[in-house]
């Protein structure tokens, strides 16, 4: 890639010129002639390999005769520039034509704060004496102040953040009730248990759990004029139903619809339909819900000679079960993008989804591949 172009002689003539090829910078020199006319120079938009090589052969020209002032005018450059570089050379030699490193402006942040500063922000801020439990750049320019004495913007915040790969994230809620001694135990004692038993009796493993579906649930983003905000018309009238299923890592999905309160008779009712034509006994994991401990669902699972075990769940750990997940996708794929005007229409709607995501075997095995419910393809 030339750097230097030649130019028609206008007078003078026998004058420097640098030239660099595109790979390694290798330079030579050129009998050009330069004109008066000619741009001059931004050194900033060449390699630092090439302005060391310009000012190491700039130098030398002078060095060998040439005018300072002829010189730096067939390079292009400003005229103090060859003045800068031969005070430089004079007091340093060839070597203080080098190109240093070039560091830019001083962090605001230094690096030896950021891994302090990391850990702080992975912290829930209420245990650092603020009120708020979601980190704002507000608070962490406070922090910022309080702990390590660095003013800075809540633009210079972000900045920092971002170079500590940390990002505005929405946060999963857990229970501070969460025991994780029992969640320990679960996945190191009680689910590999359980899997071996499932295996040794050829039993089909399910994740069950219910959930209710409400007509004013609304969720995803439409197109619209800048500044005007679209309008959804819908009914004002609040109903819901309620959903209950179950989800296997082999893909498999039962569910029911339902109008009523979901009680022990109408879990019993899931249960007897999960059953039906069931060729193997199953097992289903549950969370501790009353209803789940229910003296009638307990009877009813003694009942099945075998063919239904109930096992449940550490308390206040829904990340666990993944037909957690299958909620998540009835609501972010339709219902909550449709509006609804009955509650016939949501029960309509309600089965139609899950149906279609029954068919779907490949979608509900990647619900085993969440990051929390990982646990059970292990």
């Amino acid at each position: 890639m030339a750097l230097y172009r030649q130019v028609q002689p206008l007078g003078l003539c026998d004058e420097l010129a640098v030239t660099t090829s595109a790979k390694n910078y290798p330079t030579q020199i050129n009998k050009m002639c330069y004109s008066d006319a000619m741009k001059k120079t931004d050194g900033r938009s060449l390699p630092h390999s090439a302005r060391e090589a310009i000012r190491r052969h700039a130098v030398a020209q002078v060095l060998s005769g040439e005018s300072p002032e002829k010189v730096i005018k067939a390079l292009g450059f400003h005229r103090s520039c060859i003045y800068d570089w031969l005070s430089r050379y004079e007091q340093g030699g060839e070597q203080a034509l080098s190109t240093g490193k070039i560091t830019g402006r001083p962090r605001k942040c230094p690096d030896e704060y950021a891994d302090r500063l990391r850990e702080l922000v992975k912290t829930n801020p209420l245990q650092l004496d603020f009120h708020d439990a979601l980190w704002t750049r507000s608070m962490i320019q406070i922090l910022l102040k309080d702990k390590f004495g660095i003013e800075v913007s809540e633009r210079s915040v972000g900045n920092i953040l971002s170079r500590l790969g940390m990002s505005a994230q929405r946060p999963r809620f857990k229970a501070y009730e969460q025991n994780p001694d029992q969640v320990k135990v679960w996945l190191r004692e009680t689910w590999p248990e359980v899997q071996r038993e499932a295996k040794r009796r050829r039993a089909r493993v399910y994740f069950g759990d219910e959930s209710t579906i409400r007509s004013d649930y609304h969720r995803g983003t439409t197109w619209g004029v800048r500044g005007d905000t679209p309008v959804v018309a819908k009914t004002g009238r609040r109903f819901s139903v309620n959903r209950l299923s179950a989800v296997s890592p082999k893909g498999h999905l039962r569910f029911m619809v339902t109008e009523s309160r979901v009680t022990a008779d109408v879990f019993i009712d899931f249960l007897r339909r999960l059953l039906h034509n069931a060729k193997r006994s199953v097992y289903l994991i549950v969370d501790g819900h009353p209803i789940h401990r229910a003296k009638k669902v307990q009877e009813f699972v003694r009942n099945s000679q075998g063919k239904l075990t109930l096992v449940w769940l550490p308390p206040y750990s829904p990340e666990l079960n993944p037909d957690e997940l299958v909620w998540h996708h009835v609501k972010s794929q339709r219902i909550g993008r449709t509006v609804v005007a009955t509650k016939e229409q949501l029960m309509a709607l309600a089965r139609s989804v899950l149906h279609s995501l029954q068919q779907n075997t490949q979608i509900i095995k990647r619900f085993f591949y969440e990051k929390h419910v990982r646990y059970i393809l292990n």
